[in-house]
Parts: structure tokens; sequence; C-alpha cells
């Protein structure tokens, strides 16, 4: 069986220097709010090019902080609005709703699955206080359309970089161009730690401050709470853990798109829809995502062929139980999508055969068999 993704295998590559790093913190003593915290944000603000880069817990809670500081900042308020891809993940919808605010869900371009630029201006309204765009897959989603809307109604514009690590857009890093934004490192990431992980980058100096301050308690000065907080901090070992890793990122990036460039030349089935790719440099292949029509007649095809896949992901946040407020909305070419993705075993460790082996079945395979 060729793995959706082989962890185990990914991480056997890095095996004795996270070992080494998990002696170190081991040894120290201290395992929160460390030496090893404090040269990841660091080494993660160089890579994403940004001023600030802030440690914390998950990736939920990085786009979570960075609407609750905006709400203490008294810049959003409860009932305030943001405009959200339809077909996104959970948490990004989620991070909206803890912090009291209305997600507004705009339907996708169906082509790169991404947020349609287009389709912003005409959501929003007088209560509309941000964009959260996110960077589906792994591909950018920004574009000059989207930036001039959010100028035009001084909108903030916050990234959900959760699997775009390394993407770039005119040279910018993914996590460096909106207001703010939210990265995870869940260990299936481009960039993922051995644990649950995140981080919030941004320029704005005093955001940070607020951000970093809510992350801790509510507190910048042992047991004074300026704020109604949260205990969400990346810990040491994690933090020692995505130091190593990040220093292959950018090889990872290059193993991804040769898995994406393979499957793009050799899969040539007549049923199966490829993604769109707008540039190579802004997508990093987070996943590789094709669409039929009969995705279950597929996927069980190829799991007895010996191919693993996911679905990412078989209910649009509007369908879900959770927000059954949102269900009678009509978002056809959200659903559409969320009916017909499939995603393809992508990672850099994939060898030659087994790439060779998952397109010939592929191509192999007819929605009349």
């Amino acid at each position: 069986m060729v793995k959706f993704l082989d962890l185990q295998k990914i991480n056997a590559q890095y095996e004795q220097e996270l070992k080494e790093a998990a002696s170190r913190v081991i040894d120290s003593g201290w395992y929160l709010l460390g030496n090893e915290l404090e040269s990841f944000e660091t080494n993660y603000t160089k890579f994403c090019q940004t001023k600030h880069a802030i440690g914390v817990a998950n990736g939920l809670d990085a786009l979570r902080l960075i609407f609750k500081a905006y709400i203490e900042l008294g810049i959003m308020q409860t009932g305030d609005e943001v405009i959200v891809p339809a077909n996104t993940y959970i948490a990004s919808i989620l991070a909206i709703t803890d912090n009291h605010l209305v997600p507004v869900f705009v339907e996708p371009n169906m082509d790169t699955y991404n947020l349609d630029s287009n389709k912003i201006e005409q959501a929003v309204t007088s209560k509309t206080k941000a964009v959260l765009t996110v960077h589906l897959y792994g591909q950018n989603s920004i574009d000059d359309t989207m930036l001039d809307v959010c100028k035009k109604y001084n909108l903030k514009l916050v990234e959900d970089s959760a699997q775009s690590h390394g993407a770039l857009w005119k040279e910018k890093v993914m996590g460096s161009i909106g207001d703010a934004a939210g990265h995870s490192f869940y260990p299936g990431k481009n960039l993922g730690a051995l644990g649950d992980a995140g981080a919030v980058t941004t320029n704005n100096d005093e955001l940070a401050q607020v951000i970093r301050t809510l992350a801790n308690y509510g507190s910048s000065k042992k047991y004074e709470n300026v704020y109604r907080g949260l205990n969400s901090r990346l810990d040491e070992i994690q933090a020692a853990f995505l130091n190593v890793k990040l220093k292959y990122i950018h090889t990872d990036i290059l193993g991804r798109r040769r898995v994406a460039n393979y499957y793009l030349k050799h899969i040539n089935n007549p049923d199966i829809i490829l993604p769109e790719v707008l540039n190579q440099n802004s997508h990093v292949w987070h996943l590789f995502v094709i669409r039929t029509s009969k995705r279950e007649k597929l996927q069980k095809y190829l799991n007895e062929h010996g191919v693993q896949t996911l679905i990412h992901y078989p209910i649009p946040p509007h369908k879900q139980q959770a927000y059954m407020e949102f269900s009678h909305l009509s978002l056809p070419t959200t659903e559409k999508i969320h009916k017909e993705v499939l995603s393809l075993p992508i990672s850099a460790v994939l060898s030659e055969s087994e790439l060779e082996k998952i397109t010939k079945t592929i191509n192999l395979y007819s929605t009349d068999n």
C-alpha cells in the first residue's frame, strides 16, 4: 500500500537531529517560553519575512488570537462580519465564531479552489471588518483585486497560512502580505511538528504584543492579567523540533513540486480533473487534489489497488451540524467541490516507483468499471 502520508519515513530523515533536540530540551529543565521558542520565533520571522512570529499551541489558536486581539484593540466588536471562503476547513470558521464574529461565506474559484476575489466586494456590508483568505492546499490566494477591495473598504486582511509554508506571491512569502497570518504546524503539514503547534506572523508591533499577551493568560507580567486571555503557548520541545525541520523546508517544497509535476505530466485519465497551477512559486503542494464525479468509486478502486487517498473535505462548513444556522445557504460551487475532491499521496519521500504505480493505476480507472 502506498500511504497517503508516511510521517514515520518523513521524520526518519531528521531522526538524529530530532533526538538531539529532544535531549537538549529535557536536559535544560526548561520546557515553556525558553530559548528554543525564542530561537524558532527568530528563525520563522526570517523565513516569513515579517517583523514578528509568535509561537502558539496550534493553528486554530493562531487565528482565534488574531481576531481576539483585534477586538481587544477596539478594531472589531461582537457581530462584526468576516468574509471567508465557503470551502475552507472548519477551523477557519471556528476562529471567527469563537470570537462572536459572523462568517460571511463567499464562493471559491472553481479552478484554484481559493477564494474568488471577484466576489468579495459584493459581500461587503457596513459590518464587514475583515477578509480571512485561505491559501488552500498550499497555493497562494492573494491577488491585486483582493488587496484593492481591502484597501477600499478599510478591511483587515488575515491569512490562513496553515497549508502554505514558503509559498510566494510577487516574491513575498505567504504570511507576510496581510495584516496578520495564522500558521499550523500540525504533524501532517509541510512544516510539521511532532504534535500540535502553531504561530502568528505580523508586521504590526501593537498587534503582536497583544497576541503574545493574550496567548499567555492575558499576562505580560506574572500574575498580572491585562486581558481575559488563553493558555496557548508553543512548548520548548515542539519549537526545538520545528527548528530542525525548518532548515529543510525548501528541500521539502522542491520534493513536493517534483511529485506534483509528475502527476500533472502523467495523469491523463479523462474522468479526472487536475488542479490548476497559477505559478510554480505560488504553490507548495501541501495537498494534490483531483476531482471526479464519482469520487467514492475512485477512492475504493485506488484502495483496492494499493493506493491510499483522503478527502479534504467531505462536508463544507455551512452543512456541518455545528453550523446549522447557515445550512440554508446556496453555495453550489463549494458543494460541488466538496462532493468531488480527492487527495492523492504527496510528500517529498515518495519514490519514482510509487509515483509510477499511482499514475498508472489512475489512468486505468474508468467510471464504467
